[in-house]
């Protein structure tokens, strides 16, 4: 003797099948034969729905009220952030050139939480993160190779414009340059 096993539906499929059998296009019986399941099962779906409609619109939309225990804790926490934001500003002043204000920024050490952030240090000083960058970088010097090689890839490029990353990677190839570990050699 096998056992049948029981079928579950889920929420929405009950909600679709007793939706369907309130709007009342056709009978019960011609819905449960059309989505597979028992005419009393869909009599109980749609009971369910009806009695619980009323409830569907008990609960106030909006926001929900904080927890009054962890307000106190959330204030704080944002007092002291507030106070460590002031202080910074205060050795700062906001009447200098940029070029001056890229220099105050000062990158956070790992895991310590000291000093604001680097992109909030940018937007309390009035500057870009990309100036700072820039500013940090400072004047490399450019080494031969990679003049080079920004020669070939120009002259390429103006040769065949339509050339993609792995194109011109075979044609530096082709030119004697090669990649390494360290970099590229010729």
């Amino acid at each position: 003797m096998t056992e049948k096993r029981r079928r579950t539906y889920t929420a929405a499929f009950k909600a679709k099948v007793g939706l369907e059998a309130i709007r009342g296009v056709q009978t019960t019986n011609e819905i449960a034969q059309a989505y597979g399941v028992h005419p009393v099962q869909v009599g109980h779906w749609k009971k369910a729905i009806t009695e619980q409609a009323g409830t569907l619109f008990e609960t106030k939309r909006g926001r929900k009220k904080r927890d009054e225990a962890t307000e106190p804790d959330r204030l704080y926490t944002e007092i002291g952030r507030l106070n460590m934001e002031l202080d910074w500003l205060k050795k700062k002043v906001r009447t200098e050139p940029v070029s001056v204000r890229q220099t105050w920024i000062e990158p956070a050490p790992a895991g310590q939480s000291s000093a604001p952030s680097l992109s909030r240090q940018c937007e309390l000083a009035g500057v870009t993160r990309s100036g700072v960058y820039r500013c940090w970088k400072g004047d490399t010097p450019v080494s031969e190779l990679d003049l080079k090689l920004l020669r070939l890839i120009d002259a390429e490029y103006t040769r065949r414009p339509f050339y993609g990353s792995r194109r011109m990677v075979l044609s530096l190839r082709d030119a004697g340059i090669r990649s390494t570990e360290n970099g590229y050699s010729v």
